[in-house]
């Protein structure tokens, strides 16, 4: 465009000027024969269009945008169309609290209140791309600054929105991936009217206040208290329980020996306990004879 414009206008001044100065009439052909050549260029210019992978083209005339577009590849246009190219690959908006981690500087993380009135922050990642079908009329409602005017806002807006239905603590263990759920369908609906496609919703990171954290802390060490003595507790029982069985032993071999033993089986066992003694090696003293007066013999 800019070749043919700069071509219409030396072949213009041109016939200005050697129209006002006649000595100059012999170098008017060659500066129309240049004006020429440069709309010549530029027709060829503007009527051949390369589009990249993954983008395409939406076609601009005098501020219309038509509804066709281009895909991938070389095309030959109209040299008056202006040629907008749109990336349709899959992007990525981040807000996040941390410096330089999302698309913009500094502390970017979204803060929403809660069911229970406390503020939570929450670091997010959109996953999207522009639908190709639908991009001239992205381009016409929006421009190419969708990012800024649909996929920050509405994201903000839609986790702010739903975050009220839970409280703090939920949001951080039992229902978060319910939260993502009801975040990611509202969202997608809003941008499919608009022309975009949600590709998935990341909820990276939730911060809980930090009297909420100090709750939770306290909470598990108790649990792990109540646990501990749990067990110290079901030890103890095992140990009463053996001491029971032990004592029961006990007591039962002792009422069988009680019940057992007569004077005979006594007076045989003390005589195989001296016949041991009689035949160790060792020094010894035997006890003989019966009753209360037993004699007793030493080898020494």
């Amino acid at each position: 465009m800019i070749f043919i414009i700069l071509g219409l206008i030396i072949f213009g001044v041109t016939g200005i000027i050697v129209k006002n100065n006649v000595a100059l009439h012999p170098y008017g052909k060659i500066g129309r024969i240049i004006g020429v050549l440069f709309i010549l260029l530029g027709i060829i210019i503007s009527s051949v269009v390369q589009i990249d992978a993954g983008e395409i083209g939406i076609k601009v005339l005098f501020g219309s945008v038509k509804n066709d577009v281009l895909n991938s590849g070389l095309h030959l246009v109209n040299p008056l169309y202006e040629i907008k190219k749109v990336d349709v690959k899959t992007q990525n908006y981040t807000m996040s609290g941390v410096h330089d981690e999302g698309n913009q500087l500094g502390d970017d993380a979204i803060r929403v209140l809660t069911s229970d009135g406390l503020e939570v922050t929450i670091d997010l990642t959109v996953l999207y791309r522009v639908v190709a079908d639908d991009a001239p009329k992205l381009i016409q409602q929006t421009g190419l600054d969708f990012k800024d005017k649909i996929v920050r806002p509405i994201t903000r807006t839609k986790i702010r929105d739903n975050a009220v239905y839970y409280q703090a603590i939920e949001l951080f263990s039992t229902k978060r991936d319910e939260f993502q759920q009801r975040i990611y369908k509202s969202i997608e609906e809003d941008f499919k009217k608009r022309g975009l496609l949600l590709e998935q919703l990341l909820v990276r990171n939730i911060t809980l206040p930090n009297s909420v954290k100090a709750s939770i802390e306290s909470k598990i060490n108790a649990e792990q208290d109540a646990k501990k003595m749990e067990f110290v507790l079901q030890k103890e029982r095992q140990e009463a329980e053996r001491k029971r069985v032990e004592a029961q032993g006990i007591a039962d071999y002792q009422r069988i020996i009680n019940t057992g033993l007569t004077d005979q089986q006594l007076q045989y066992e003390q005589i195989k306990a001296m016949k041991e003694i009689a035949l160790s090696q060792n020094s010894k003293i035997v006890i003989m004879g019966k009753g209360n007066t037993p004699v007793m013999l030493s080898d020494k």
